[in-house]
């Protein structure tokens, strides 16, 4: 499946890869890598907050002194021969603005400090630069959904009052789910290549790959939970000025959906993606294909996320219902034990136990083609490390319960699949159906033109052309399978 110029830019070995569940884990493992990182620390984000907290404790005060960006100043002060280049999106005026005009600020915290920090704005009018990538030295890196912001930070256990989910603000915000892996070796150097590839673009500046100055900056708590593993980085990256389209994650997950046998699992903030909908709704209609479970959020926490994406995300799920005629299909949002919603921002994916993804796409149109994505794929028949997919998969459907992986496993066996496991465990109704909005004729515009969502760049500012491209490309696979469908959108 991981075929390099097709579904995947590259493999590359890793000894050792883990999966960090929630930022708790994510910002944990930073901070020990950090702490022993030699030569080079290189990170991509969608956005970043030099304020964020990495052991948040309740109160957020002026001086933290586990705040990234204080973090990262002393080590560059530290540690002349470490150099530390951040390469963040310059977000537009409507999302800078939520952000409190953070990352954009960021440029006066590091002003005069040896932090290399950029605002990266080379994508075409309308993308954005969506990549989560953090790479030490060229031996470990993390890649995956998360970005390093004040409202990130949680726990598996999504709490309803977590005094340690506060603000630089001294508000509170809502709980949320991320997913980052961890690999090393050469998947973390070749990780290093893309950053390095994003920066000289970016600034014109070349970077060489750091020295090799020994150590090894894998976090010490963090188990790996896949061992050799042979590791495919998909991307994505529009068609821009001399730059040709890279759509590998898309035809990745083409992919994956028709090789999938028993068990398709997709956690992702957004799902508007009418291929992506069309290839599922075609294994469900198979008598013996595999079962779907599909967890999101609720609604989107911005108004405009919830016009254009929540809109078309409904049409979606009233198709994959009409084709679920075996009853294998299950759509949730995950609540809290009170009952408040749990942002889902997580971008993961396991098919059966033999394929596993971790990056920052999400199941749109737009990470299909037009803004930057990357994201780590693990495709394997050892028995050893499909336990553990299994396992990590288990422990996602879980967590959102309050229960152990173990005890999803378990009901696996003993009711014959996820689906009747989640149905059977799911007492506390923690998990939700997902319920299309109602919509209005506006609300229907919105989601027949996928307003907001664009395809690529030769439809992003015509809506009328998206809509009939993407529909012609399902036309296509309804007939002759993704390979022509995803081949008609170059039309």
């Amino acid at each position: 499946m991981l075929t390099p110029g097709d579904t995947c830019w590259r493999t590359a070995r890793s000894d050792r890869a883990a999966f960090l569940v929630d930022s708790e884990a994510y910002f944990a493992a930073v901070f020990d890598a950090l702490q022993n990182a030699r030569r080079s620390v290189l990170l991509l984000g969608w956005g970043f907050d030099p304020r964020t907290r990495l052991f948040p404790d309740g109160y957020d005060g002026p001086d933290d002194p586990d705040e990234v960006g204080r973090i990262l100043i002393e080590l560059a002060r530290a540690r002349p021969e470490l150099d530390v280049r951040l390469l963040i999106w310059r977000s537009a005026f409507a999302i800078a603005a939520q952000q409190e005009f953070f990352p954009h600020r960021a440029r006066r915290w590091f002003k005069g400090s040896p932090v290399k920090f950029w605002l990266d704005d080379h994508v075409p009018f309308g993308a954005c630069h969506h990549q989560k990538v953090l790479v030490i030295d060229d031996r470990i890196a993390f890649c995956g959904g998360g970005d390093i912001s004040v409202d990130r930070w949680d726990t598996p256990g999504h709490r309803d009052d977590d005094p340690r989910r506060i603000m630089p603000d001294q508000d509170y915000h809502a709980p949320r789910h991320e997913v980052m892996m961890l690999v090393d070796g050469p998947a973390a150097a070749a990780l290093g290549d893309l950053c390095r590839i994003r920066w000289a673009k970016a600034t014109g500046e070349t970077v060489a790959p750091p020295e090799d100055a020994g150590g090894d900056p894998w976090p010490d708590h963090v188990p790996a939970a896949l061992t050799d593993v042979e590791v495919g980085i998909a991307r994505t990256v529009p068609a821009w000025k001399a730059q040709e389209e890279v759509d590998e994650i898309r035809r990745l997950s083409l992919a994956a959906i028709a090789q999938a046998r028993e068990i398709i699992y997709l956690e992702n903030q957004y799902f508007t993606s009418p291929l992506i909908t069309e290839a599922i709704a075609a294994r469900l209609a198979e008598p013996d294909g595999p079962e779907v479970v599909l967890v999101s959020t609720g609604h989107a926490p911005s108004w405009f996320d919830h016009l254009t994406m929540d809109r078309a995300r409904g049409a979606m799920i009233w198709r994959l219902r009409s084709a679920d005629v075996f009853g294998r299909f299950r759509a949730f949002w995950p609540a809290t034990a009170k009952g408040d919603t749990i942002i889902v921002h997580s971008k993961t994916s396991v098919f059966d136990d033999r394929v596993v993804r971790v990056g920052s796409a999400n199941l749109n149109n737009r990470s299909g083609g037009f803004d930057t994505e990357c994201e780590l794929a693990v495709e394997s028949d050892d028995p050893r490390t499909r336990l553990a997919i299994a396992a990590f998969r288990d422990r996602l459907v879980g967590h959102f319960m309050g229960l152990t992986g173990d005890a999803v496993g378990k009901a696996r066996i003993d009711f014959g699949g996820l689906v009747p496991a989640i149905d059977a465990l799911n007492r506390a109704g923690r998990l939700r159906p997902i319920e299309p909005p109602k919509v209005t004729a506006f609300g229907e515009f919105v989601a027949q033109y996928h307003l907001g969502d664009p395809q690529d760049t030769k439809d992003s500012w015509n809506p009328g052309r998206r809509r009939e491209r993407l529909y012609q490309a399902v036309r296509e696979m309804q007939f002759l399978g993704a390979p022509a469908a995803i081949a008609s959108l170059d039309d």
